[in-house]
């Protein structure tokens, strides 16, 4: 067998990259997680999660991150921040490009996660951190009092619809269909909440603002085909997630939306490359998964590593 640097490379360091590091590292693989910016994914800009077990009391995502962070490192996870640019599979021994160099592992595990959608519409790009968000947790302090527009009808758009209503006077929730496809318990609390209006069977078709700020958006009923302007000096977009796997090309088998299909083992299309959490096809994303499949995606390497070394 050729030498290499480590037993098993993580990328990705959300929930999923955390856990594996947890779970690789206490059971003694040589392994190395690397993150392009800090650990924690999407978790990070999450306010509240109150349905990780553990937590009756519920807990914010940036604490739950530090928790992992902290338990993984315990046990002697490596953790460096560097951008993934290029991954060769090919052969028995993985090679992943970094910015400065070339590493090395018999097997590789990608939690690399996803990302939000973007709308396309004129006006998303040119004011984004200027009134366009993707990230209340982030920018909802900034518009106390002010009326804000958000975007989207599933589990996110609402959760985050309602913790805008913290700070705003104001949400208008847009959403395509004549109905939200959100949680039950999520779904009562908005359509009850006073501050949130919703629009529906509309979408959003421009983002309007001056020289430097968001002062509304154009709507379209898709019905009725009627637009009209409404003021509000944010836009808050949630209308789906894109995978991180623009990075592998044709290294491993992608679905159509980009995810990655794996076995019940999480095992990817390439032997000893395997794939958890929010980058996987998946019918949910939510952290209790992602570390799920991570615990199994560990477990599978290690016997993989075992029949090869």
């Amino acid at each position: 067998m050729n030498q290499v640097d480590y037993d098993l490379l993580i990328l990705g360091g959300g929930p999923a990259g955390l856990t594996a590091g947890l779970y690789a590292t206490r059971a003694k693989l040589n392994t190395l997680l690397l993150e392009k910016t800090v650990p924690g994914g999407q978790i990070l800009v999450t306010d509240w999660i109150e349905n990780y077990p553990g937590f009756p009391e519920g807990i914010s995502g940036l604490d739950l991150v530090q928790k992992m962070t902290e338990q993984a490192t315990k046990f002697g996870l490596n953790i460096e921040s560097n951008e993934v640019l290029s991954v060769d599979f090919s052969g028995p021994v993985k090679k992943v490009s970094v910015s400065d160099r070339t590493l090395t592992a018999h097997a590789v595990i990608l939690c690399t996660g996803a990302s939000p959608k973007k709308l396309g519409v004129p006006g998303e790009d040119r004011f984004y951190g200027r009134g366009v968000s993707f990230c209340a947790t982030c920018d909802a302090p900034f518009y106390k009092n002010r009326v804000v527009v958000a975007v989207g009808g599933g589990d996110t758009a609402v959760q985050e619809s309602l913790y805008l209503t913290k700070f705003a006077k104001k949400v208008y929730l847009v959403h395509r269909r004549d109905k939200l496809r959100a949680e039950a318990i999520l779904q009562e609390r908005a359509l009850s909440n006073p501050k949130i209006e919703v629009l529906w069977d509309t979408v959003v078709t421009d983002v309007l603002g001056g020289l430097t700020n968001v002062e509304g958006v154009r709507i379209k009923n898709v019905k009725s085909g009627e637009s009209r302007d409404i003021s509000a000096d944010g836009c808050f977009i949630w209308v789906g997630i894109q995978p991180a796997t623009g990075f592998l090309k044709d290294a491993v088998e992608l679905d159509e939306f980009g995810f990655i299909p794996v076995n019940q083992k999480m095992g990817t299309s390439v032997s000893g490359v395997f794939a958890a959490g929010d980058v996987r096809t998946t019918p949910l994303r939510q952290v209790v998964t992602a570390v799920g499949d991570a615990a199994i995606a560990v477990n599978s390497a290690q016997h993989y590593l075992e029949s090869i070394l």
